[in-house]
């Protein structure tokens, strides 16, 4: 089980920003060439980042392309993919046809530079009314190829802020405004036998206990983690996404139960007043192994 509770966005024209943001307790760094690198400084970024992603470090690394439909989604992409690369976050996807595209273009660059096949992980932003709307297709799209048994796209995000721009909204600190796409993401991820998705950034930075609801809304409401865009907060999303000590002893009595009353032939008993059958178990289940990878990263 890879851990997946926080991606820490690091703009690519900023190296010491790139060096240090490898160094923190991010499960993941993104490296990015889209919204915080100007127009004029795009393709001079480029070079830098695919240096620094083939540098040691000490959690994985990604790179956020331009979108799609940008004259620089293309020449980012050649340039990125190389040994060393974790994977690929393309914003704004909102259409099976640039999967598919996106999806044939690295596959070409992996044979091409002697690298795994299917080895760079691809992870689209589903960021607009029209990417929400479709979000079923585009998960449908990603088993188009399979390579050697992994799917290129096992998870998808979402972008609150470019969502709210998209249709008009003025998102509350509370953010009811995105609930319906969130369940929709987290639905059809569901369906698609992805894992869950990852969850929006957060833009209020001076709003720590707002942040603290609002991750826990999104843990429980089904995702595994968060985009992060300052290394504050990193800690919080580790913490949110992980199981707290008191869910990890009640999966451990939970478990610890249910197999000694399967060893009597039972399959549904009652814990501390719940009621306990398969679905809870494989939860319960779920749980232990996510404390595990827990503990083995601090470790």
């Amino acid at each position: 089980m890879t851990l997946n509770r926080s991606f820490l966005f690091a703009p690519g024209n900023h190296a010491r920003r790139v060096e240090k943001a490898f160094t923190l307790a991010a499960d993941a760094v993104i490296v990015d060439l889209e919204d915080s690198v100007a127009v004029s400084d795009k393709e001079a970024t480029r070079k830098p980042v695919a240096e620094a992603l083939g540098r040691p470090r000490g959690c994985r690394g990604y790179v956020r392309v331009n979108a799609p439909s940008t004259p620089f989604c293309y020449g980012d992409l050649v340039a990125v993919i190389r040994e060393g690369i974790d994977g690929v976050v393309v914003p704004k996807l909102e259409s099976a046809a640039d999967l598919h595209a996106i999806d044939w273009l690295i596959a070409n660059l992996e044979r091409e530079r002697g690298m795994q096949p299917g080895s760079v992980d691809l992870i689209p932003i589903v960021e607009t009314a029209i990417g929400v709307q479709r979000v079923d297709r585009l998960l449908q799209a990603r088993s188009l190829r399979p390579y050697e048994g992994r799917w290129r796209v096992r998870r998808i995000a979402f972008g609150a802020a470019d969502y709210a721009n998209d249709l008009g909204l003025t998102p509350t600190l509370e953010e009811h405004e995105f609930a319906d796409a969130r369940a929709r993401l987290v639905l059809a991820s569901r369906a698609a036998g992805v894992e869950a998705p990852l969850d929006s950034p957060w833009f209020h930075l001076r709003e720590p206990e707002a942040f603290s609801r609002a991750l826990e809304r999104s843990r429980r409401g089904g995702f595994q983690g968060r985009l992060c865009i300052h290394p504050d907060q990193v800690g919080p999303v580790n913490r949110a996404y992980a199981p707290s000590e008191a869910e990890i002893a009640s999966a451990e009595k939970i478990v610890a139960a249910f197999r000694q009353a399967e060893a009597s032939g039972s399959a549904a008993i009652q814990v501390d007043g719940q009621m306990i059958d398969y679905p809870v178990v494989h939860r319960a289940r779920a749980v232990l192994e996510a404390a595990r990878e827990v503990r083995a990263k601090r470790g």
